[in-house]
């Protein structure tokens, strides 16, 4: 390999911790090592942040590692208690059996399943659901201290909300196994994941040690399991990236539209533009500090750009592009603008009642604050007065405007 990949990696952004770094740091720059990357099923679909855990596996597979991507059927039926202040709602079989087929068809477009070096997709069910419940205390449970488990920041937190289950303990126990059966079974020695999942991932790495003592009768020199974690993907004020006003980024355009896709990613801060680039593109470092000091808008162009194309493919980022040309040169609206559906008026409605009711703004207040600002726009005209009314009867519709970067079509019916 030759390069200081994991170097590479951490100039990125990508490294945030590692159980052993300089066994990391040995075996990323001159593998190729067998590494694993776990997602539970817990809805249909990808969000932001198992987009940027995806990008560290591709990176990896590029770079000639064998990659697995474990889809948790066993782990998604507890939930993984992790930075949640109550517990998950239980998901019937059914229903992360579907899960599981949307996620998996949606990881492929990140990660390579065929040609040379195929990474592996499985599915921890199909040895979590072998064990009784008395076979997985005796052979998993026995390694487990649970006082070292309640200081762990996945439960702590939990605990001091009053709510820990003894389901949810059991996550921690089965994500561990995981880590030890791909070991066994496909010689994996590294997990990766956000940094959320560091507690697990060690956890992990503990019972690979005190398994192999078990079975060897003496402790090993080292650990054979190891972990490295990326950062949580955050803006520079702290706050987690890909939430919206709609709610979660999502990856399946079903749940977040193109439009609305390629649109967060351009109105992020300046400040994080230059990050984005880094994580998401191929951009030489250098030449990214140098667009963003010197040319912000053409680099949050392209940032927005090669994000939604990596997700979405060319063809969708290229419509979005001429969409968004087309409504700031006043032209026909975008077709796959997000879409609000209201009731027709009495064939009148005012502008604030509008913008609230159809979720562009979240409050009255916000929305006469924007009015008066000159911040909203109505079919490319500004709205000048807080008590403006529109005409909408059946069957029209307008295109809302708010700031420069922001669109909704609402249709009425």
């Amino acid at each position: 390999m030759g390069e200081d990949l994991f170097q590479a990696l951490r100039e990125r952004g990508y490294v945030y911790q590692c159980t052993h770094e300089d066994a990391v740091r040995e075996a990323v720059n001159n593998g190729p090592l067998t590494f694993y990357l776990g997602i539970d099923p817990t809805a249909d679909s990808l969000h932001i942040g198992h987009f940027f855990a995806l990008m560290l596996f591709r990176r990896l597979q590029a770079a000639g590692h064998r990659g697995i991507l474990l889809v948790g059927g066993a782990t998604a039926m507890v939930g993984d208690p992790s930075g949640k202040s109550q517990m998950r709602q239980m998901m019937e079989r059914e229903q992360v059996e579907h899960n599981i087929a949307e996620v998996t068809a949606l990881a492929r477009r990140f990660i390579r399943t065929d040609g040379a070096n195929p990474a592996l997709i499985v599915n921890n069910a199909d040895w979590i659901d072998s064990f009784s419940y008395i076979e997985f205390l005796r052979r998993v449970g026995a390694h487990f201290n649970v006082n070292v488990m309640l200081a762990a920041d996945a439960y702590a937190k939990r605990i001091a909300l009053g709510g820990l289950t003894f389901l949810e303990m059991g996550y921690m126990l089965m994500q561990a196994y995981d880590f030890v059966h791909l070991y066994e079974n496909y010689g994996c020695t590294l997990q990766i994941g956000g940094s959320d999942q560091w507690g697990n991932i060690v956890a992990g790495v503990n019972l690979g040690r005190k398994m192999r003592f078990q079975a060897d009768g003496r402790e090993a020199e080292s650990d054979v399991l190891r972990g490295l974690t990326c950062p949580l993907l955050m803006t520079r004020d702290g706050q987690k990236m890909g939430k919206t006003e709609q709610g979660t980024l999502w990856v399946g355009r079903e749940k977040t539209t193109v439009f609305d896709f390629f649109q967060y990613f351009y109105n992020v801060d300046d400040a994080d533009t230059a990050m984005l680039l880094k994580l998401f593109t191929e951009a030489p470092t250098a030449e990214i500090d140098r667009l963003c000091r010197d040319e912000i808008v053409a680099a949050k162009q392209r940032m927005a750009y090669e994000i939604t194309r990596l997700v979405h493919g060319a063809e969708e980022a290229d419509n979005v592009t001429r969409a968004l040309r087309a409504l700031y040169s006043r032209e026909a609206p975008a077709a796959d603008m997000p879409e609000a559906v209201l009731p027709a008026p009495e064939g009148r409605i005012d502008i604030v009642a509008l913008l609230t009711e159809s979720g562009f703004v979240p409050s009255r207040g916000e929305a006469r604050r924007l009015v008066r600002q000159g911040g909203i726009s109505v079919d490319n005209a500004r709205v000048e007065a807080e008590d403006a009314v529109l005409e909408a009867t059946a069957g029209t519709e307008v295109v809302l405007k708010k700031g420069k970067k922001s669109f909704l079509r609402v249709k009425f019916q």
